[in-house]
């Protein structure tokens, strides 16, 4: 018999109801592997089973269960299966033994905030005691510390948590960010457990090299539980962004402009850090993120109507007036979910107004780095915009995990951890992206973000790298010379290292792209460095279709705000019009220096054409 989960006139289940009691939920049983479980990677969905409900109840001891075609179960005679009209109830343990859990790192028994998953015999998820057994996973629904990959659910702990199992296996999931092997483990429950201790261990050493990780683009959360969730995640930086959604405002009042929660001074350890900053929206222009900033927030926070602001707002500001006030109060300027909202990218990064551009996960942990946010990163590269790559997840929801994918930086030597040095990091563009691939690699010595002179000659340069994984083993690793694959070999699936040799004879940008799968799913782009800029004397990074491509974004914006926006007042157009404008005439007067003849829009028509 297959589950009908229609209710009845009365709110009820058709195919099984309770008397003297209430049945809570009624789902299909998740089947995880048992044998295997400690051999299996983490995050792994269960499957679903067919016939098979899990049914949670509270009933007193004389209650009955009324099956369908009028079948009843005496609740006092399930000790054993009982059977009826076809349909077999078995007794789960009662999860009534009360275990304090806690993971703590090796050599040192401190106790380190992780992500945790527990689930029983028959996979009922078993949450602690002070966290949520069905956490809500839609948009803007759940603001607590939970994650609900599917039907795999997790929780976020600071190390320690109390929690009731049932008596015999419990199946347990515990994982910590890039840099620690995930763990699976059986533990059998008797009356005599009180605790379950896991140590873990670090099996890369990234941090310990300076590098620091960071999630651009987090909604919605409270800053301690950002903490808490970045903590658990190896999430060195949490950026939290106040937006505005039509009336809906959301994170203003975690805003002051100026704190960093988790600092040493602020009575935090310095590792892990949350700062507040904006997402501010148009939804045909674009997004922008400008983090970091002090002083007065940055308004309006959204502009031009619906979705983002209110009904009837005026386009009445840029994402390139946004960024450029953003830099005046010392923040930095992302473009978030690169390219998309796409308009007005182009006039932000022809102008030097953006620090960085943002890959993007979602809620997604197999898509890997979209390949079309990597093309049209590469556009801009191509014409000699030397702009790194970060890395957000957008999280909104519990269906989103910080730092699913996130950015590596290199804190300069000899410099403190701070949020201003990892600021500083993203602007020197010493940076890479990944989904579980971590990366380093040199050009002639010098790091990812640089920029390398070359006489007229050219020369030959010397290209290092290394790479490990204990998340998602490699597959395959590609040098990426202006936009295309020059070398590329296989990788071993947890460490490799290697060095390549390429003569340059014009000015080139340089970047390196890993590849990675889970054995389940398909081949992913797992990581992507930033680049170094080779410049060649007398050679100019230029690229004719990607400019033209880029000059009839720019014309876009301009038929946007002179068309289909909704007009602001005549001095502030006039104001938006010359910023873009600037833009045009910027990129538009190099295409001519080089020599390109291209086609003209009839707005943006001129004489030299003719």
């Amino acid at each position: 018999m297959s589950f009908d989960s229609a209710l009845d006139e009365h709110s009820l289940l058709d195919q099984i109801q309770l008397d003297l009691g209430q049945v809570i939920a009624a789902r299909p049983r998740l089947v995880y592997p048992r044998e295997e479980w400690e051999e299996t990677r983490q995050n792994l969905q269960p499957k679903t089973a067919s016939h098979e409900l899990l049914v949670e109840y509270a009933a007193h001891e004389d209650a009955e269960f009324h099956l369908a075609g009028g079948t009843r179960l005496a609740l006092r005679n399930l000790e054993t299966t009982s059977s009826g009209n076809g349909v077999a109830l078995e007794p789960v343990e009662p999860a009534d033994q009360r275990v304090s859990i806690r993971v703590v790192e090796a050599g040192t028994n401190r106790a380190i905030p992780v992500k945790l998953h527990v689930h029983g015999r028959m996979g009922e998820y078993l949450a602690p005691v002070d966290r949520s057994r069905n956490p809500n996973p839609q948009w803007f629904e759940n603001y607590s510390p939970d994650f609900c990959h599917g039907n795999h659910i997790s929780t976020y702990i600071s190390g320690k948590t109390t929690i009731d199992l049932p008596l015999g296996n419990v199946y347990v999931e515990i994982t910590k960010g890039f840099e620690i092997k995930p763990v699976r483990k059986t533990f059998k429950i008797t009356r005599d457990t009180e605790q379950i201790m896991v140590e873990i261990d670090k099996a890369l050493h990234w941090r310990e090299d300076g590098w620091v990780t960071a999630d651009t683009h987090v909604h919605f959360l409270s800053p301690a539980t950002a903490m808490l969730e970045g903590a658990a995640e190896g999430v060195n930086v949490i950026n939290l962004l106040a937006s505005q959604w039509g009336e809906l405002m959301t994170n203003v009042g975690d805003f002051d402009g100026h704190t960093t929660f988790g600092t040493k001074a602020g009575g935090g350890a310095g590792e892990f850090l949350v700062r507040v900053g904006t997402e501010n929206r148009q939804h045909v222009l674009g997004h922008i993120s400008l983090l970091g900033y002090s002083g007065n927030m940055i308004l309006p926070l959204c502009s031009g109507g619906p979705d983002e602001s209110a009904i009837g707002d005026p386009v009445d500001v840029l994402l390139t007036e946004w960024a450029q006030q953003c830099r005046k109060q010392g923040g930095l300027v992302v473009l978030p979910h690169f390219p998309d909202p796409r308009l007005e990218n182009a006039a932000t990064i022809v102008l030097g107004e953006a620090d960085a551009l943002e890959m993007t996960s979602f809620k997604n942990l197999y898509n890997g780095i979209d390949a079309y946010s990597v093309s049209d990163w590469y556009r801009y590269l191509n014409n000699g915009y030397l702009i790194p790559a970060v890395a957000g997840t957008d999280k909104m929801s519990a269906e989103f995990a910080v730092g699913t994918i996130r950015t590596y930086a290199k804190i300069a030597d000899n410099r403190e951890f701070s949020y201003e040095t990892w600021m500083d990091a993203i602007r020197s563009g010493h940076t890479f992206v990944t989904y579980g691939p971590l990366m380093d690699f040199d050009v002639d010595g010098k790091p990812m973000g640089s920029r390398i002179s070359l006489p007229s000659s050219g020369g030959t340069i010397n290209i290092s790298w290394n790479v490990a994984s204990v998340i998602v083993p490699m597959t395959r690793i590609d040098l990426i010379v202006n936009g295309e694959v020059r070398e590329s070999r296989t990788l071993r699936p947890w460490q490799d290292a290697g060095s390549w040799s390429v003569r340059v004879d014009k000015s080139s940008w340089i970047a390196l792209l890993v590849r990675a799968k889970y054995d389940d799913k398909p081949e992913m782009i797992a990581a992507h460095s930033s680049a170094v800029m080779i410049d060649v004397e007398g050679s100019q990074l230029f690229a004719a279709a990607d400019a033209l491509t880029i000059l009839e974004q720019i014309e876009g914006s301009m038929a946007y705000i002179d068309t289909i926006g909704t007009r602001a007042e005549a001095k502030r157009y006039k104001e938006m019009r010359l910023v873009l404008q600037s833009a045009y005439h910027r990129l538009h007067n190099q295409m001519h220096q080089m020599g390109y003849d291209h086609p003209h829009t009839p707005g943006t028509h001129h004489s030299a054409h003719d």
